[in-house]
């Protein structure tokens, strides 16, 4: 799972097509949520997904596809300073070994405390109730705000042709 990850941001940063660096980063996302899976998060291995795959990645690409056609021109992601990023990479993965080979590692005593889902279900939906519908009340306003703002300017866009 950190090797999908570390390629997902290889990826990222080594793209010339800022799509495919953003599928990249899906990929990167989608790893670093495996490696939650693993450890036994299991909900933030879920807010991982939702969050970062199904919001972040999506508004990307939704904010390049539209903002591609305004001055018709190509969207990329020029590396002009590449052997410069390289040698930085490079450094700082050697350090990053060096420290992972000089630290004396200890092994936690226990294994995963178990599904996390659960409890944290129970308390949204018992004790913390109000506040999760209060904050769900929010976000249907700003939503709905959103919505209505957008309409408003494709209404007077329209006009204008």
């Amino acid at each position: 799972m950190a090797g999908v990850a570390l390629l997902g941001g290889a990826g990222v940063a080594l793209s010339r097509n800022i799509v495919y660096s953003a599928l990249s980063l899906m990929l990167s996302f989608l790893g670093v949520a495996g490696l939650y899976v693993m450890a036994g998060a299991d909900f933030v291995a879920g807010v991982q997904v939702l969050i970062y795959v199904g919001g972040v990645v999506v508004l990307t690409l939704f904010a390049v596809m539209l903002t591609h056609h305004i001055a018709n021109i190509h969207v990329s992601n020029r590396s002009v300073a590449r052997p410069v990023a390289l040698a930085i990479v490079a450094a700082a993965f050697a350090l990053l070994v060096a420290t992972l080979l000089r630290v004396p590692w200890e092994q936690a005593p226990g294994g995963a405390a178990g599904p996390s889902t659960v409890a944290i279900g129970n308390l949204l939906l018992g004790r913390y109730l109000l506040p999760f519908e209060l904050a769900s009340v929010v976000l249907l306003a700003v939503l709905i705000g959103a919505v209505v703002l957008s309409r408003k300017e494709v209404a007077e866009g329209d006009e204008r042709r």
